[in-house]
């Protein structure tokens, strides 16, 4: 791990850059009269020259605050950070001191939980297709908790825990039959798609009983995800309501009361300064009133709440910086080149999301115009961001900064073109230093071993 310490860069009187401007940044974000921002005390150009382009900041005492905003706002639930909207094995660290458990969907998330000294029994396993070397790296660390997503599931898990002697806590994930979230792509509290087990068809009820009858396993809960950014709470008030109605079924047919009530995460985020995002603390009123109200009127003990929170902790801690390549000025756009684009963040190739980038690191005094942004890949749609105001007067060798970057960027990137994935860099206390290396050309040749 590299760490270089930075000269600490004051605010200016005269800040070129609103508050509003700076609300999607992290909080420690501060404008400079240079025309740069610092970033947990970095200068973003410096970052930038010393580890090179693209790259990823993340602020890590914007990671911890987001923790302790769930901690504080849920004090009587089990938070699990969503592994898979970024780890590396200090962000599994980070959670992990500030009380969170994990929420991971594969061995090779689970195995560098571990490795980074989360207890295995704070980390629970999710997946729609879990593979065997997925259930026997779970079995074998001992997870907290394996949420069952197909009734196929229920036979395999229960014959490896047999072999290997154990009891598992097992889930059942439920399909509540609620449409949230900010694109079809990610909404997953509907039937008819891969997730879960649906309420109206009657397929979750029959997967309580499977698993009831079924010695190796035990019934810690249910659990349900809505989607990703959902930027409201009714949807939530609404899957207590209809998962509640379930904890009720099971105990009249079963005489057993499911203990937990995941409710998953999917909580949205502003990328664009303006933008709503999910109030936290509104949230967790609103869901422990309903919880409290639903149960009484089922006559059922309120379980032990569990809820999922990852872009909401992950993605405002984090900036990704672009080096501007080429601009080219056509009759009805001008699009502005950048030296990364789908490879590390294929979000907006897939879902069609909106960013907020601006120039860092010189001032600048052109008008701003509306450009698009695009990344180097040879593909029409590797579009960064589009129709956003930069100034006139943008040339190659100029600095791009990102903001809302932490979560869904570096998880789902790729190799394509062979251009290497970008590091990661935390940034506390005018320090910074580097998590995750560049990969390299030769991290790319040595996979390809043919003749």
């Amino acid at each position: 791990m590299t760490t270089v310490g930075l000269p600490p860069a004051a605010p200016v009187a005269g800040d070129p850059v609103g508050p509003a401007e700076l609300s999607v940044w992290p909080s420690s974000t501060v404008s400079l009269s240079t025309g740069d921002l610092t970033v947990g005390g970095v200068p973003l150009a410096e970052a930038a020259e010393r580890f090179g382009t693209p790259l990823y900041l993340l602020d890590e005492d914007e990671v911890r605050t987001r923790c302790r905003t769930y901690a504080h706002a849920f004090p009587d639930a089990d938070i699990r950070y969503a592994a898979k909207a970024f780890l590396c094995r200090a962000m599994a660290r980070w959670v992990a001191e500030e009380g969170l458990g994990l929420d991971v969907c594969s061995a090779g998330e689970l195995e560098l939980a571990v490795a980074a000294g989360v207890p295995p029994e704070r980390i629970l396993l999710h997946g729609n297709a879990k593979s065997p070397h997925d259930l026997e790296a779970a079995l074998r660390l001992g997870v907290g908790r394996i949420v069952i997503d197909s009734p196929s599931e229920i036979a395999r898990l229960a014959a490896a825990a047999g072999a290997a002697r154990t009891r598992v806590k097992v889930m059942v994930r439920v399909v509540p039959g609620i449409t949230a979230g900010a694109h079809e792509k990610i909404r997953t509290g509907t039937g008819d798609q891969k997730f879960g087990l649906s309420v109206a068809d009657g397929s979750a009820q029959h997967a309580v009983a499977r698993v009831l009858t079924q010695p190796d396993l035990e019934l810690a809960g249910l659990h349900c995800h809505l989607g990703s950014q959902i930027t409201s709470t009714k949807p939530y008030l609404a899957a207590v309501r209809r998962m509640v109605g379930l904890m009720a079924r099971v105990r009249d047919t079963h005489g057993v009361v499911p203990p937990e009530l995941d409710l998953g995460g999917g909580h949205g985020i502003a990328y664009r300064p303006g933008e709503p995002a999910l109030d936290v603390p509104a949230l967790a009123r609103k869901v422990r009133a309903e919880l409290i109200e639903s149960c009484a009127t089922a006559g059922l003990t309120v379980p032990r709440l569990v809820i999922e929170p990852g872009r909401a902790i992950a993605g405002p801690s984090g900036v990704a910086l672009y080096r501007v390549l080429t601009v080219k000025r056509t009759e009805a756009h001008t699009f502005v080149a950048v030296d990364g684009g789908m490879s590390d963040n294929p979000r907006p190739a897939l879902y069609g999301v909106r960013y907020a980038p601006r120039l860092v690191g010189r001032h600048s005094y052109a008008e701003p115009a509306p450009v698009t942004v695009v990344g180097r890949h040879c593909e029409a749609g590797d579009v960064l961001a589009a129709g956003v105001p930069l100034p006139g007067d943008v040339r190659p060798g100029d600095l791009l900064a990102v903001p809302a970057a932490g979560a869904y960027h570096l998880s789902m990137a790729s190799a394509y073109n062979l251009v290497g994935r970008p590091p990661v860099a935390a940034v506390r206390d005018g320090a910074v230093r580097l998590l995750v290396r560049r990969e390299t050309l030769e991290d790319l040749r040595s996979r390809d071993i043919g003749s």
